[in-house]
């Protein structure tokens, strides 16, 4: 019984494959260009090339990241970090000859270190 199954399957298949391969090849009407679709692709890319270059701008530097070159390391809170470059114009809490608090800006030199708030209310 299974050999007369595979045998009915394989002259099956030996008729069919032959079709199959003629259907499967290209021919010259395939290969002409469709120029509507091809015109409408065009239009679409040049509606959306902008987002398309602004989203690609933003893969290549990692995410809004800056550079793929940047990383952002965690400091446990409670920890002194020296700072590696100023920061100009850091907007900070002063105190007074009086005592009193007042707002304002400072440069912050390379070398000088930022330790935590000590929860001490200045304002």
């Amino acid at each position: 019984m299974m050999n007369w199954l595979i045998a009915v399957l394989t002259a099956f298949f030996r008729a069919l494959l032959p079709w199959v391969a003629k259907q499967s090849r290209p021919t010259a009407e395939d290969a002409a260009p469709d120029q509507q679709t091809k015109d409408k692709l065009r239009a679409k890319v040049r509606k959306h090339w902008l987002i398309i270059a602004f989203v690609l701008s933003i893969l290549l530097t990692g995410c809004a990241g800056g550079s793929p070159f940047t990383r952002t390391i965690y400091v446990p809170h409670g920890t002194p970090v020296r700072l590696r470059e100023t920061i100009k114009d850091a907007k900070v809490w002063v105190k007074d000859t009086d005592g009193q608090v007042l707002p304002g800006k400072m440069d912050l030199p390379e070398g000088w270190y930022a330790l935590p708030d000590d929860g001490e209310d200045l304002r």
